[in-house]
């Protein structure tokens, strides 16, 4: 891995001379063991320590397929999937692993007894397999994590509609956090030259996402002039969300759960916040029932805030805490799309607020090929910024997950894999100056 890492770190090493590099027999990846998934049995979510499922050790180079890619990763990123991957919640992903295995001679090589994790990276292509033609050996690139087979016509018009849509590393095997993965050709996305490797890995997974769930019409279709209300609006999904909004003439309402977070949505240039926390808002007496009088007081400290408007959308993803409150304070005929449970999966409101206000609940997952090109093509283009809070290397990627699952970090949680340190992989540096101070401050420095 060191002549890999070697011709990466120089620069300027030529399409040849990469293609010539010699393919290690196994590479350093972040892995989950199958004999270990009971381990957490009979724990609350909150006692499940990602730190002592998650393994950093070497696994053979799968073989590469047609339309395939080998990226050498030079940083990766955490997202809850992988929380959820580490716990085991709401289900084991080795069971993900088996079905895609039976799908095809192609597909068996996924089902293993470990799973190497991880939705995001950045790197350098270092081969392809047959039929791929619009990437080739050094090409420095970002990966979306989209995993279709568009044999089904039903993905034809939105691929996120094919009946195999999986996730890249959370549904398959041979992810991210690992100093090499295996993807498919059409994940690929050029990678932004004004970024380090770590900014430019972080924002894959929660800004397609956040691109498709708020401003696409297979989500909520924001338009300017919209109150948008986001949940976690600091944090690595709604950071994003916070941004969109801002650039799409929407006026974003933070719910964020500190005095910190407050500040890094003003600096994204965010005036309207709460701060949950500071507030008290309690939306459940007990585990079982909800308090309205805590909606309404949720309701009213929003129009204080927005002159007296209500939200016309919510950017839902916490789940069960918030969506009772969410659906009630949203304006008559609003919607609430929702992406993401991660307090909770098993949401419960009052439906007599959705129904008779004309209300729509929207679904919406991560984001199409289109859609995850035009978010890729925003942060290319230095509209959209990276917002990136703490970086660890491969080998303490227990502890970043724990980071993730406890909820102690800000934006997005990189993870090193080749790269030896921060700050690396800027092509542009003029571009890079134009846009400084925007990544300083999205980063919360």
């Amino acid at each position: 891995m060191q002549e890999i890492r070697d011709a990466i770190l120089a620069g300027d090493t030529s399409a040849e001379d990469f293609a010539n590099l010699a393919l290690p027999e196994s590479y350093r990846a972040a892995t989950l063991h199958k004999d270990e998934q009971e381990m957490f049995a009979g724990l609350e979510s909150s006692e499940k320590d990602p730190r002592k499922s998650l393994h950093v050790e070497e696994v053979p180079l799968p073989e590469l397929g047609p339309g395939e890619a080998y990226v050498a990763v030079m940083a990766s990123a955490i997202n809850y999937n992988t929380v959820w991957s580490a716990i085991y919640e709401p289900v084991s992903t080795f069971g993900f692993l088996e079905r895609y295995g039976k799908l095809s001679p192609l597909t068996a090589k996924h089902d293993l007894p470990y799973h190497v994790l991880g939705s995001d990276l950045a790197g350098v292509v270092l081969a392809t397999g047959p039929g791929v033609h619009l990437w080739k050996a050094g090409d420095e690139v970002v990966a979306h994590c989209l995993s279709v087979e568009l044999e089904d016509s039903a993905g034809h018009n939105d691929t996120m509609m094919d009946p195999e849509q999986r996730i890249w590393g959370f549904e398959t095997n041979f992810g991210g956090l690992a100093d090499i993965a295996l993807v498919k050709s059409n994940q690929l996305m050029p990678k932004a030259d004004h970024l380090t490797w770590e900014e430019a890995a972080s924002p894959g997974l929660v800004n397609s996402t956040a691109y498709r769930q708020l401003v696409s019409s297979n989500g909520a279709g924001m338009k300017q002039g919209d109150t948008v209300l986001i949940w976690g609006a600091s944090g690595g999904l709604g950071s994003y969300a916070t941004q969109y909004a801002l650039n799409g003439g929407a006026i974003p309402v933070c719910v964020v759960s500190s005095e910190e977070k407050a500040q890094i949505c003003r600096d994204m240039g965010a005036e309207l916040i709460i701060d949950r926390r500071a507030e008290g808002y309690k939306f459940w007496k007990d585990a079982e029932t909800q308090d309205p009088r805590e909606w309404r007081r949720f309701g009213k400290k929003i129009r204080e805030l927005t002159g007296g408007e209500d939200i016309d959308i919510v950017f839902e993803h916490p789940g069960r805490e918030t969506f009772g409150a969410s659906v009630f304070v949203t304006r008559k005929g609003g919607k609430i799309v929702t992406c993401a449970s991660t307090s909770g999966y098993m949401h419960e409101y009052d439906n007599r607020y959705l129904w008779m206000n004309l209300k729509r609940i929207i679904g919406s997952h991560f984001a199409n090929y289109r859609e995850s090109y035009e978010a890729n093509r925003l942060i290319n283009k230095g509209m959209i910024h990276p917002t990136l809070s703490q970086v660890f290397p491969l080998e303490d990627v227990g502890e970043a997950a724990y980071h993730v699952h406890r909820n102690l970090h800000q934006g997005k949680v990189g993870v090193l894999a080749l790269s030896p340190e921060e700050g690396l992989g800027v092509r542009d540096t003029d571009k890079r100056d134009k846009y400084i101070d925007q990544i300083n401050a999205f980063r919360g420095v």
